[in-house]
């Protein structure tokens, strides 16, 4: 994770631009908050006492069209007025007007981050129940929004989304003649020749997960705030669905690195797997027959990610997280297992690069 932070002259203008638009008064601290690899979270405090959270991309060098704050705000802000749970867009900051990159200001949504355990006043097997079936009615919630009426029809193209958003994953790791690392091999041959058509045209999230939600203080068991817009596009919802199924761990580990970020769903009252996407089909009206596809497709897509940050890690840029050579491999066995595939030998993962 970057390291970095806020210089004493940075702070100031901070505090001189916050105060600007209302949102704090007087001298600001920051404190980093979130456990993420990306995009970078402040919480900042006035010195009135109001509190408010600030984004910002991470430090260069970075992918083209990667970590677009002003993006994700506008998005953010757009979804204010729907069924969704956002924190409120405050303000927003181009490049060069308090710090070298753009930014966006959020308000602060009080309530827990759970990833590897609930915390006490949640830990009942029926809150931890509602927990889940929370996390399923927001994502349907999300899916379900007007994206037209709020604007965001230029967000991405959902149309062909599903072969698209493949072929632009496989090219972050292919060779220089477009093949696919051998250990890649295996999933992408079975993903292009399965392609299913769009289930539908919606705001697709992209990284829904417990970990990326702020559950309710005040309503225990309910979804606060929803987090982390930065991938947000147009496309196929039951991407997202697959995505976040593939992220709730199952009783067997190892577990990859995405559900050890979920393992407080293996405690006693959060939903199955199963009973999540059967809730998910209720509430839409969707048909779930390819969500085995979606599901590969979430895994190979990390397993994409993290070998891309990995070969960035290995050559002295980017986030040294990703440099450990086990988490590629237990993305790419998992991605196995959801295709109903031969597992991975050693040799093809020797030889993933």
């Amino acid at each position: 994770m970057s390291t970095w932070d806020w210089s004493a002259e940075e702070r100031t203008r901070l505090g001189e631009f916050l105060e600007q638009h209302g949102i704090t008064s007087g001298e600001v601290t920051t404190r980093p908050i979130g456990d993420g690899h990306s995009n970078l979270t402040f919480l900042v405090a006035g010195a009135d006492g109001r509190r408010a959270v600030v984004r910002r991309p991470p430090p260069p060098p970075t992918p083209p069209g990667a970590h677009d704050m002003l993006r994700e705000a506008r998005l953010v802000g757009a979804l204010g007025g729907t069924a969704v749970p956002v924190a409120e867009l405050l303000a927003t900051a181009e490049a060069g007007e308090v710090i070298d990159v753009h930014f966006y200001v959020m308000g602060f949504a009080a309530g827990p981050v759970v990833t590897t355990s609930t915390p006490p006043a949640l830990a009942s097997r029926a809150t931890r129940r509602r927990i889940g079936e929370s996390l399923v009615d927001t994502l349907a919630d999300l899916h379900a929004v007007d994206w037209r009426a709020a604007g965001l029809a230029d967000l991405g193209r959902p149309e062909g989304f599903n072969a698209r958003h493949r072929s632009r994953m496989a090219r972050l790791v292919a060779d220089e003649d477009g093949n696919p690392p051998p250990a890649f091999a295996e999933v992408d041959a079975w993903l292009q020749e399965n392609v299913p058509p769009e289930s539908g045209a919606t705001i697709v999230h992209n990284d829904y997960r417990i970990g990326n939600v702020i559950l309710s203080e005040d309503d225990p068991g309910a979804v606060a705030a929803v987090l982390d817009w930065e991938l947000a596009t147009l496309g196929d919802p039951l991407f997202d669905l697959g995505y976040f199924l593939a992220s709730v761990p199952d009783d067997a580990p190892p577990h990859n690195p995405t559900q050890q970020l979920s393992l407080a769903m293996l405690e006693d009252g959060f939903p199955a797997r199963a009973e999540l996407a059967e809730r998910y089909a209720a509430r839409t009206g969707a048909d779930l027959s390819n969500l085995a596809w979606y599901t590969t497709l979430a895994l190979w897509k990390l397993a994409v990610l993290y070998e891309y940050g990995r070969r960035r890690a290995v050559r002295g840029v980017g986030d040294p997280y990703y440099a450990d050579p086990t988490l590629v491999p237990s993305f790419l066995a998992d991605a196995h297992r959801a295709a109903g595939l031969p597992p991975l030998t050693d040799v093809l993962l020797e030889a993933r690069t």
